[in-house]
């Protein structure tokens, strides 16, 4: 009867511990046989759709080559502590590719550092780690290159008028973050810290976050005709703020990713213009290369740019753009 409590307290033990854990599981975890894929995805968070079309493109990716799947996620956009407990918990599994789209681009290194040292494959999607090359290889967009594209949209949508800009960032201390914000400034032509930023906030790419903050600047100046944001939740959140003040429809604001509810955004005239990305083609080479090792031990190298392109009704001159008609089509592909 001692032993059989025993059991019993131990298993509540693990239930409580599991119960505690900042990360969500999908898939299964068993022995693979030699040669065989195993491979751990570790997205920022289960909620963002951005992430979840991800997520089920890998998993088809992974099914459809016959290599074995797990994926866990953080609670939230920034959950570096949940990130670090999944690395460790695929290392356990005894995966042999970790896919992860980082939270912070720094936060998880050592981490990282741990599961490289044990043999794994590491390559970083959407989000770049910094240095570069604390993974193995990243597959994911220009981040820098689709802000540019913003901002060159917005400034060519303003014409000769001067920018009264508010920005509307992601998560500090995200190379998304800091690439996107950055590349929107030069396109546009602004340097960091002009007069013509008239307000800067933080949302962490969470919509009601975003709503918040905006509503925040607005409050402070209204005087405004162009806004970041750096994603679609993002610039839904800025939206429904603007909307509230009667000035959706003359600010110019553009945003980035090009998921089906952003174009449909876009086509419904709340956000004028969105760059597309193309996350399942992220997934897609990521499991290639998780596949290619567990056959040869072959690594990929480097950082692979899966594309991007802006997605709107009303084409600019000089910013190479689809109509929604081909977002509608394409959004969030492989192209």
């Amino acid at each position: 009867m001692f032993k059989r409590g025993l059991t019993i307290a131990a298993a509540l033990l693990a239930l409580t511990a599991a119960g505690c854990s900042a990360e969500r599981e999908w898939g299964g975890g068993s022995a693979s046989p030699a040669g065989t894929a195993k491979i751990g995805l570790i997205t920022k968070t289960d909620t963002n759709p951005y992430f979840v079309q991800l997520r089920e493109s890998a998993k088809a990716a992974a099914q459809a080559r016959g290599a074995e799947f797990i994926a866990l996620a953080g609670q939230f956009d920034g959950d570096n502590d949940g990130q670090v407990r999944a690395i460790e918990n695929f290392v356990q599994q005894g995966v042999n590719t970790i896919l992860i789209t980082p939270n912070s681009s720094t936060g998880v290194l050592d981490a990282i550092a741990r599961a490289r040292q044990a043999g794994i494959l590491v390559i970083a999607l959407d989000t770049a780690t910094e240095p570069a090359d604390a993974v193995d290889a990243t597959f994911a967009t220009d981040n820098f290159e689709a802000g540019r594209q913003q901002g060159a949209y917005a400034k060519a949508a303003l014409g000769a008028t001067s920018p009264k800009l508010l920005m509307i960032d992601g998560t500090a201390g995200s190379s998304v973050n800091t690439l996107r914000h950055n590349g929107f400034l030069a396109g546009i032509g602004l340097p960091e810290g002009a007069p013509e930023i008239r307000g800067t906030q933080n949302a962490n790419g969470d919509q009601n976050l975003a709503q918040q903050g905006a509503e925040n600047l607005l409050a402070r100046t209204s005087d405004i005709n162009v806004v970041y944001t750096m994603n679609e939740p993002t610039a839904r959140g800025a939206h429904a703020a603007l909307q509230a003040r009667g000035l959706a429809g003359p600010v110019v604001m553009a945003s980035i990713d090009g998921g089906c509810e952003g174009v449909a955004n876009v086509a419904a005239g709340q956000i004028r213009a969105t760059v597309m990305q193309f996350p399942a083609k992220m997934a897609e080479l990521g499991v290639d290369a998780a596949v290619e090792y567990a056959k040869t031990k072959q690594k990929p190298s480097g950082f692979h740019d899966t594309g991007s392109v802006v997605i709107t009704d009303h084409p600019m001159p000089g910013v190479r753009s689809e109509r929604v008609a081909w977002g509608e089509q394409n959004c969030w592909g492989d192209k």
